[in-house]
Parts: structure tokens; C-alpha cells; sequence
């Protein structure tokens, strides 16, 4: 079987070689081709991967690396390809610290995928992806697509405009939810039924079911240990009592908007500058040719453990809640659910996922063309939406709201149109104002070259 990742560079990568390594069943994926447009990011990857293959075949004989491929052809890449990871971010992390810097100018959250940066980075992404999964269509139209790239479920619904129910957006937020949650209450994740629904990063779970019954009310009810988990410190037991729910962490955003901003522009730099200047340091290091074997892999390490101990740093630091705890730090999750996912449909193994799909009938509140985050059945056909009982009014305003700039962001990437950019900012809830809406556009085209379509 063959894989191929869009953004092959990137520093998620390792995460998801190091699951196919861990793979020895008849099936598994066998060929690997990393694609990106930056040379010194696929040397770089490249180094790593092999000396984490290497690693691995030390410490198990009986393991067999998939053989790797680097280009920096687009077409030669997709060619063959069973699936095709798309883990791309257009500007890059240059791109993001702009957003960040340029919203909270303006007082308002630039976050990658939440707000204002979140708009901004979409109106650059869904024109490239489009034109990826024309690609994709045309060159590997057998080919099953795995979105990781951010805003994930804007993306995914972008590219299923060409691929239909073969692109499919994963995300580790809510595994990592419902993992913590699950282990909380004495259970096994893989044992536990996670009733999980909403947007990317814009869900809730509302229940947690093992052995049938519904679990989540039993941690409700106990304060000690609704704020012994990192969701729990984020928000506090008393508002999580109120919503009767666990939100997705990314919601702190919105519930505690004021004080994010705040934190944010208080901070020494942003999320995105201080990851664009520790990347630049891994990438020189992993990069170098007369570092010796296995030096690749040590630095991306070390890249990861100090960007994992930072994460949502500011909203933590809004919240009065402590530093990450090591559990915490275990990864999400993308590798295990891009892996277990491929199983499924290459193996008909088949799994329940939480994933990024087409909503159909499941949210009577949304179309059947909205993508949504929902536990899904899959199998060898591919994800099918489990039905979850309807949203509480207050997410309903959130979810239709936060869609509505979705899809303004997909008629702006289509048309070109500057007035459907600016109403795409106007509508999000965490922009305030049509005239902030008009200067964080006239900001990010100044500062975008990929937004110069807009007219």
C-alpha cells in the first residue's frame, strides 16, 4: 500500500512513520513518498524518518520500514498513491505569526484556526487545497484523502467539493479529550463510547459511555476531579457544571475570549513567531550533513517535547491554571486515528472514529454538505456518520454561526469577492465590528501575497 503526504516536511510527520513502524500485518502500508515545495524541509524530514527507522529496526528485527521517497513534484507524487495525507500550511509559519500579530493590533484573537487567523489562514489554504484535490481527482482519483490540515474542517469541506466522500479530516483534539476523560473514570479509552459533536475544534462531549452506562454525570458531580485534567483546569468545575458538557479546549477561546486576548498580547511573542523560530533552529540542526546518525531524530525530540509543554500557554496562564502535567504530554493522537482510519477502509477493519465528515442527515441545523466532527462508523466504504441526539440552543448559536463563516471563506476562495471576505469576519463571533472586519482584511492582504485574488 501506498502513502503519500502533502507537506511531507512538516513536523507531524514523525508521528505518523513512527505508527507505520509499529504496523506488521499483511497490508500495511509499504511505500512512502513525502512531498513539499521546501527542499531544506524534505532533506531535513527525511533524515529524521530514517534514523527513526533505524531506531526502530534496532530494538525490533521485525521491523520493516516502508521504503521512503522525497519530491518536489506534485503530480509525481500522487502517482500510485492508495492514500494521500494533506498536511500543508500555506505562508507557512511566517504566515501565522502575521495573523496573530496583525488581530491582536486590533484587540481580537488571531489564533490559527479560531477567529480572526483562523479566517485569514483559510481565505490563503482552501484556493490551494481546491486546486490539490483537482489534482488529486485527476492524477488519483482511486486515492482516499486524509486532511490534517488546518482549519481542518473548512479544508476538508473545500476539497470534498472535488473528492466527495473520499477526503476525510482527522484531528487529535477530541481523541485527546475523550482519553483523558476515559482514564479519569477508570476506564480504557478504546473501552469507553465518546458522545462527541460539533465543528472542528468547536465541540463538546456529552456523555461517556462504559458498559452502557453514561459516566460523564459521575465526573460532573465530583469537583476534585473535574480540575485534575487539563479541559477541567482550563475552564473550571462550576462552568463545566453549568454546560453539563466538556468542551473542546479550543471553546476557551470563545467562554473566556477577554482574557485569552489579554494574555495573548501580553505575551513575550506569539504561539506562531515562537514556533517559526524554534522550527527554523530544528530545521538547520536535523538538516546538516555531517551530523551523525541518529542526531535527526534527537532534535525533533527535543522540538517536540518543549512545543508539546507550551501548548495554549496563554490560556493557561488565563486561566490560573498550572503548567502542563506529563500526562498531558503524550501526543493527541493524529497517528493513531490517521492509522487506525487506513486500516478500516484498506482492511474493511472496521472502527469508530470521531472524524471531520460530511454531515448529511446527523445536525438538522446544517446541511447535508457541512462538514462536521461526529463519532463515525467505518469501514472498507469509508466514514458514516453515527446519529447523536441534536445540540443545546447555546452551541446550536455557536456551531451555525461559526459555519456561516465558513462558508463566506469558501464563496470569498471562489469568487475572489472582497465583500465576501470582510462579511466572513464580520460574522465571527469573536470580531465585533464590520469596520475591525474591513482593517484586519486591508492587513492581511498587505501582509499575504496568497490573498492578492481578493478584489
Amino acid at each position: 500500500m501506498r502513502l503519500t503526504i502533502l507537506g511531507g516536511g512538516g513536523f507531524r510527520v514523525p508521528l505518523v512513520h513512527g505508527a507505520l513502524l509499529g504496523d506488521h500485518v499483511e497490508g500495511r502500508v509499504t511505500h512512502v513518498t513525502l512531498y513539499d515545495e521546501d527542499p531544506v524541509r524534505l532533506i531535513a524530514m527525511a533524515r529524521v524518518l530514517r534514523d527513526q527507522a533505524a531506531a526502530a529496526s534496532a530494538a525490533d528485527p521485525a521491523v520493516h520500514a516502508p521504503t521512503l521517497t522525497v519530491t518536489e513534484d506534485l503530480d509525481e507524487a500522487l502517482r500510485g498513491a492508495d492514500f494521500v495525507f494533506s498536511a500543508i500550511r500555506v505562508g507557512g509559519l511566517e504566515g501565522r505569526a502575521a495573523d496573530e500579530r496583525i488581530a491582536l493590533a486590533e484587540g481580537v484573537l488571531g489564533q490559527e484556526t479560531v477567529g480572526a487567523g483562523g479566517i485569514a489562514y483559510g481565505l490563503r489554504t482552501v484556493p490551494v487545497a481546491r486546486e490539490i484535490a483537482r489534482r488529486i481527482a485527476r492524477r488519483a482519483p482511486a486515492a482516499w484523502v486524509i486532511n490534517f490540515t488546518n482549519p481542518a474542517g473548512l479544508v476538508t469541506e473545500a476539497m470534498a467539493e472535488e473528492l466527495g466522500e473520499r477526503v476525510i479530516g482527522i484531528c487529535d483534539s477530541p481523541v485527546g479529550l475523550g482519553r483523558r476523560i476515559a482514564r479519569l473514570l477508570g476506564a480504557r479509552p478504546q473501552d469507553a463510547w465518546i458522545d462527541y459533536v460539533g465543528l472542528n475544534h468547536l465541540g463538546w462531549v456529552r456523555g461517556l459511555r462504559i458498559g452502557g452506562r453514561d459516566e460523564l454525570p459521575r465526573l460532573l458531580a465530583d469537583t476534585e476531579a473535574l480540575e485534575s485534567f487539563e479541559e477541567g483546569r482550563l475552564f473550571g468545575a462550576a462552568w463545566l457544571r453549568s454546560l453539563g458538557a466538556i468542551p473542546n479546549e479550543y471553546l476557551h477561546y470563545y467562554y473566556f475570549n477577554r482574557d485569552t486576548v489579554r494574555a495573548y498580547q501580553e505575551a513575550k511573542q506569539t504561539r506562531g513567531a515562537f514556533l517559526r523560530d524554534q522550527q527554523r533552529g530544528f530545521y538547520a540542526e536535523a538538516g546538516r550533513a555531517e551530523a551523525p546518525a541518529g542526531a535527526a531524530l534527537a532534535a525533533w525530540d527535543r522540538t517536540r517535547a518543549e512545543r508539546e509543554a507550551t501548548y495554549m500557554a496563554e490560556n493557561r496562564e488565563a486561566a490560573g491554571a498550572p503548567e502542563r502535567e506529563e500526562s498531558d504530554l503524550e501526543s493527541g493522537g493524529y497517528e493513531k486515528v490517521a492509522l487506525a482510519l487506513m486500516r478500516a477502509i484498506a482492511r474493511d477493519e472496521r472502527a469508530t472514529l470521531i472524524l471531520n465528515v460530511r454531515n448529511g442527515s446527523t445536525l438538522s441545523v446544517l446541511d447535508a454538505e457541512a462538514v462536521i466532527e461526529v463519532p463515525c462508523l467505518v469501514d472498507a466504504n469509508g466514514a458514516h456518520p453515527v446519529g447523536v441526539a441534536q445540540l443545546p440552543l447555546h452551541a446550536v448559536g455557536l456551531v451555525t454561526a461559526v459555519k456561516a463563516v465558513e462558508r463566506e471563506i469558501l464563496a470569498a476562495a471562489a469568487s475572489g469577492s472582497r465583500a465576501d471576505a470582510v462579511k466572513a469576519f464580520a460574522l465571527h463571533p469573536l470580531v465585533d465590528s464590520v469596520g475591525v472586519a474591513r482593517r484586519l482584511l486591508d492587513g492581511y492582504a498587505a501582509e499575504h501575497p496568497g490573498l492578492a485574488y481578493l478584489r
